[in-house]
């Protein structure tokens, strides 16, 4: 049986706890063993982090520990594969670049906060966004600092609305890559538990954890 670590907290604004009760069950489903921790020094157990298959992490603007990230990044760099969204993410600890690194971007913008805009998915031959076609959102629309060396899957369109300056640039919205012999997936999309009403974006959240999972 693979084994799933799913750690919330952070913010309440991005609805941890609920975006935590949704995908729980389905990596059960799936066959997965899953722990759900309320604390980040889960990380610091390198005995259990070493033996996952998956992190799931879900926690927003708070602060971790020297101890902490270095457990956290040691086990993605092993071969334990992470699989995040939104902000639970991509801005889970502004002050720890090292940890940005390894997601392979960073928050720094919602233009408009919640709005209306369309994610393309720009590779159609991945299996995470196989089968799939370009779909709309009404949720906070990403302006991220990113890697180049990411795996861009789909994108989003600014229109230059609500920040003139950056109409017509073109940010990744969904994208996976490498961190040593783990692999990291992330997507944008979730800002709260009901995003993942929308098909679409429930689809390739569940696929990216099933892909980056060891």
């Amino acid at each position: 049986m693979k084994s799933a670590l799913i750690v919330w907290g952070g913010w309440e604004g991005h609805e941890p706890e609920k975006g935590a009760a949704l995908f729980a069950p389905f990596l059960r489903e799936q066959g997965y063993e899953v722990e759900v921790a309320t604390n980040l020094d889960v990380y610091c157990d390198e005995a259990k982090m070493q033996a996952l298959d998956l992190i799931v992490p879900i926690w927003t603007m708070g602060t971790i520990t020297r101890e902490q990230e270095q457990g956290l990044l040691s086990a993605v760099k092993s071969g334990v594969g992470i699989a995040g969204w939104h902000g639970c993410m991509a801005d889970s600890f502004r002050n720890n670049t090292e940890y940005q690194f390894m997601v392979g971007g960073q928050w720094v913008a919602h233009p408009g906060n919640i709005i209306d805009y369309t994610v393309n998915i720009v590779n159609h031959d991945d299996p995470i966004t196989a089968g799939l076609s370009d779909f709309k959102m009404h949720s906070e629309q990403y302006y991220m600092h990113i890697d180049p060396k990411i795996e861009v899957l789909a994108t989003t369109t600014f229109n230059g609305q609500y920040a003139e300056w950056i109409d017509g640039s073109v940010v990744p919205v969904v994208w996976k890559k490498q961190w040593g012999k783990g692999r990291v997936f992330y997507s944008s999309l979730g800002h709260v538990r009901t995003d993942f009403d929308v098909p679409e974006a429930l689809t390739i959240m569940q696929r990216g954890m099933l892909w980056a999972s060891r």
